[in-house]
């Protein structure tokens, strides 16, 4: 038992005890490297970087800093001229959106006024389709009915301002005869050498001053009626994607507020038909007094005056004035006292107008506090003309609305 002890504990008989069975089979690290770098894409480097990253089902990298495209770069360094220069092209790009906006000025107007038809004409495609009718046939029908009364207000205007063209050019000569038998005019001729004057002033210039003026006055005509056909197009392309344009606007939002926007926006579009469809009941009304009264008096032309009323009475503020001083001025072309009777009824109507019927037809539709519909009537006008006068109030509504539902609630939660 002595002996056995430092035999057991010796160091120098180690290396010769015999090799555990799962001994047999171990190579040394030098052999098995090769080995594994065989059974691996790549060498060693390449199985410390796929091991740490790791790849997707589909054989890609799924690691945060590399993908099949290769490892993205250093981020560029903040220079003075790398901000500089994205500075000078973000100012360079918004003055290149001024410019366009400002060339494009006029476009982005028929837009608008097609727009604003396609939302306040919406309501009666609603209507239509509530019957039973398919969407197409809807705004065909709508369409056609606004083609028909464009062509009967037509219908209405061109005839007579045509034959009394025609009247004027051919008693011009006689009302000249007229002025040349009268004394006081000869007077007039004599003393400040009229005929003389208008000699010289026959020149080239001015006849070419005059042809400009001309062709200027065929160019309006055809540039209105292209604008006309223009807005009459886009209107119908508007009513046909109503719900569309419509839900890509509030898919621009948020979705977590995406709902109230659109009960907001929802409101708001209601609003804007509802006075579309106030703003027209009103115009008919004038139209229809302005007709039987006509008829009454012995006006000539009672429908067209009817027509010019009606279109007028749709600018607020001072359509219904302006449509009264034509008819007035007819009345007083006529007859004196047909020209008296005139003004003392569009005296009358207007007040009934003001103060008992726009007001009841409005609080209805969009419940616009007067003061903010004067004054946001005056600015349209003097921002967009009678674009601007149109959606005025229409504009005010929407904004009440996001101040009560939206600014106010806000700032009364702080």
């Amino acid at each position: 038992m002595a002996d056995d002890g430092p035999m057991a504990s010796s160091g120098d008989r180690e290396p010769d005890r015999a090799p555990a069975p799962g001994d047999r089979n171990r190579k040394p690290e030098h052999a098995t490297a090769p080995e594994h770098a065989d059974r691996t894409t790549g060498t060693a480097g390449t199985r410390d970087t796929t091991s740490t990253t790791g790849t997707s089902d589909d054989g890609e990298p799924a690691g945060n800093g590399s993908s099949r495209f290769g490892t993205p770069g250093r981020p560029l360094k903040r220079s003075s001229f790398l901000v500089g220069f994205t500075g000078a092209a973000g100012v360079l790009l918004a003055y290149a959106l001024y410019l366009g906006l400002r060339n494009a000025a006029g476009i982005l107007v028929l837009v608008v006024i097609a727009l604003f038809l396609a939302v306040g004409l919406h309501p009666a495609v609603v209507r239509l389709r509530s019957w039973g009718l398919p969407h197409g046939l809807a705004v065909a029908v709508v369409a056609l009915t606004v083609v028909l009364l464009l062509c009967g207000g037509l219908f209405a205007l061109v005839p007579p301002i045509v034959t009394q063209t025609g009247q004027f050019i051919e008693q011009l000569p006689s009302y000249l005869e007229s002025l040349r038998r009268n004394e006081t005019v000869n007077d007039l001729v004599e003393r400040y050498d009229l005929m003389e004057r208008v000699q010289s002033a026959a020149n080239a210039d001015t006849v070419g001053q005059a042809l400009g003026g001309v062709l200027g006055g065929a160019q309006l005509i055809f540039g209105t009626v292209f604008r006309g056909l223009t807005v009459l197009v886009l209107t119908i392309y508007f009513l046909a994607y109503f719900d569309r344009l419509r839900d890509l606007g509030y898919s621009l939002v948020p979705r977590s507020r995406r709902e109230r926007v659109r009960l907001i926006g929802d409101e708001i579009l209601t609003k804007v038909g509802a006075y579309m469809v106030g703003a027209l009941s009103i115009a008919v009304l004038a139209g229809v007094s302005t007709f039987v009264f006509a008829l009454i008096v012995g006006l000539p032309y009672p429908f067209a005056l009817a027509v010019v009323v009606a279109v007028t009475d749709l600018i607020p503020q001072i359509g219904a004035t302006l449509g009264a001083v034509i008819v007035s001025l007819v009345g007083f072309a006529t007859d004196l006292p047909v020209g008296i009777a005139c003004a003392v009824f569009f005296l009358i109507y207007q007040q009934v107008e003001n103060y008992l019927i726009y007001p009841k037809i409005m609080r209805r539709s969009v419940s616009v506090n007067e003061v903010a519909a004067l004054v946001a009537a005056l600015l349209g006008v003097s921002l967009l003309g009678v674009v601007g006068a149109l959606i005025a109030i229409p504009a005010v509504a929407a904004l009440q609305l996001i101040l009560r539902e939206v600014v106010l609630p806000r700032q009364e939660s702080r």
